[in-house]
């Protein structure tokens, strides 16, 4: 008998448990908002050029400066670049007006293009404010030889996320996830509304790396919260429904990008409303379980009488004591008295085989993610209208794995997304460039599995490591995510090698990550392990059964507190 019927006793998915995941799951519109931020605040608008005053110029060849309009002018200073488009980054030195002419009827055309002197952007740039009123892109001029700043910027934002998985997940295992939760949401709703009045590139990006940070710490202790305090049985269902949140999030993100085309402003009203959410945090209740590990008897118990009494069980709070929790957990309080760092990750067996497949799964979805989807302006469509489709395909993926999750289990559902995506990833190498519609359609399924594999992952992940070690555990295998999401913008430039490579070692990564997942031990139904040992001792358990037993039994024959 463990925590899982103690949860049962006061009420199981309850009024409680309500409201828990979803003031815990509000947040996660506006969380895929900050990852996928950089497509619209770093939009790269057209540009060409700055070219001098109109009434400077000494045009001769009798043509007056107001004959001519200003694309006329654009053909006297701006070269033609490879492709029917004008350069980006070159004009002529000395304006050739005899690429223009005047025929009987007025009009100007372009003559054949001479192999004039050509300089880089002496005065700056123009940009087109069609798509884009103003970005990181236009204010700082990060085009041409600045280019590769505007990526720059996004993997400093991903350097932040990984060095929050690391710092947040192994305080929350110390300081308990309510604490780090509310510290992240005022951490991201400053530092994010600061990022909006950034007054150099510079400072926009230490704004942002800080802001990366506290991005991990509001998502690895949501999810510990959320499934500390869920019954087991209903933990695929809160799992996949709190992922159609970021899901949503992603058509929210478009609609707001489409309608604040100033990323200042797009800035502001993804970060601001986080300030809400740390005002409303404080009604959280600490994770018990987590608080019995710690020896915190008396604070896991006034919680479990506040959730008893929320849940409509009032009755419960003179029948529950500190001596019934710790008879219930008393082995887990025992093993909890050991101070465990990352390297009780991989120090036994199955732990370590746990950890090093989930290392793999992590880095792979986020590697193929961020692939598909930090790049929307190469689709040759509107970028906001690619946004909502990219966040529509969602929907239908993950309800397709909420029902593999809950009828095929994690691992099944885990190892043939990662699959699915490959095979996609790896079909679209063989449609022709020219076919657009086709070549989108497939990116377009291939982000909706990779999506459906992070909603199982997470969940996966909060099942497979043990409470003692659970924070670390999501902090080192996201950890993994995030130098995935870093590596993913890099791997781009191998088109210039051979324009599939990229293509290959993203579908290649994706399959070998399906593969590990198969060596991962199935938690469908089962309660989550407290200690190390538990772990250690259900999966032995499970390896010593025939393999043709069905699962089913296997978990019937076992007690709820082996794992």
């Amino acid at each position: 008998m463990g925590f899982a019927d103690i949860l049962d006793e006061i009420g199981g998915f309850g009024r409680f448990q309500m409201i828990h995941v979803t003031l815990l799951s509000i947040p996660g519109l506006l969380m895929a908002s900050q990852n996928l931020l950089n497509n619209f605040t770093a939009g790269t608008p057209g540009h060409h050029c700055n070219i001098p005053n109109r009434t400077s110029l000494a045009l001769g060849q009798n043509i007056s400066a107001s004959d001519l309009s200003d694309q006329e002018v654009l053909q006297a200073f701006i070269p033609v670049a490879e492709g029917s488009g004008l350069s980006k980054c070159t004009r002529y030195t000395e304006a050739q007006w005899h690429l223009v002419k005047g025929n009987v009827s007025g009009t100007w055309t372009r003559t054949n293009v001479t192999d004039a002197e050509t300089e880089t952007c002496q005065d700056g740039w123009i940009y087109d404010k069609t798509e884009f009123q103003a970005t990181i892109v236009s204010e700082w001029d990060l085009v041409c030889t600045l280019r590769p700043l505007k990526q720059m910027s996004q993997t400093i934002y991903m350097g932040g996320v990984l060095a929050g998985a690391i710092i947040f997940g192994g305080l929350s295992d110390r300081f308990g996830r309510r604490a780090l939760l509310i510290w992240s949401y005022f951490q991201l709703a400053t530092l994010g509304t600061c990022t909006a009045f950034s007054p150099s590139y510079l400072a926009y990006c230490i704004f942002r790396f800080l802001t990366g940070m506290a991005v991990s710490g509001i998502i690895l202790n949501a999810v510990s919260l959320k499934v500390e305090w869920i019954p087991t049985k209903s933990r695929t269902l809160v799992g996949t429904i709190s992922s159609f949140f970021f899901t949503f999030g992603q058509m929210i993100l478009a609609g707001l990008a489409y309608t604040l085309r100033d990323w200042r402003k797009l800035q502001m009203a993804v970060c601001s409303p986080f300030f809400i959410f740390f005002i409303y945090s404080w009604w959280y209740s600490e994770s018990a379980r987590w608080l019995m590990l710690n020896r915190r008897s008396d604070e896991a118990l006034k919680h479990i009488h506040r959730v008893a009494r929320i849940n409509g069980k009032p009755e419960l709070a003179q029948k529950i004591t500190v001596e019934m929790l710790e008879s219930h957990m008393h082995k887990e309080v025992q093993s909890s008295k050991k101070i465990y760092t990352v390297y009780d990750l991989l120090r036994t067996p199955v732990m370590r085989q746990i950890s090093i497949c989930l290392m793999v799964v992590w880095f792979s979805t986020s590697f193929a993610y961020y692939g598909l989807a930090m790049d929307l302006q190469k689709f040759g469509v509107s970028i906001y209208l690619i946004q909502v489709i990219f966040g529509a395909v969602d929907f239908p993926a993950k309800l397709v794995a909420l029902g593999t999750l809950s009828f095929f289990g994690r691992r099944v559902t885990q190892a043939s997304c990662l699959v699915l995506s490959a095979a996609v990833i790896f079909a679209n190498i063989f449609v022709p460039a020219e076919m657009q519609t086709v070549r989108t359609t497939l990116a377009v399924l291939g982000k909706g599995f990779t999506s459906a594999s992070f909603t199982c992952i997470y969940l996966f992940t909060g099942e497979l490591y043990p409470t003692v070690v659970r924070q670390t555990g999501m902090g080192l295998t996201s950890t993994m995510a995030r130098v995935g999401s870093m590596a993913a913008p890099a791997v781009l430039i191998l088109d210039e090698v051979l324009p599939a490579l990229p293509s290959i070692v993203y579908g290649g990564s994706a399959l070998v990550a399906g593969i590990f997942a198969i060596f991962l031990p199935e938690t469908l139904n089962v309660p989550l392990p407290d200690t190390i040992e538990d772990v250690e001792e259900k999966w032995v358990k499970q390896k010593g059964r025939s393999a043709q037993e069905p699962a089913e039994k296997e978990l019937a024959l076992l007690p709820e507190s082996d794992f």
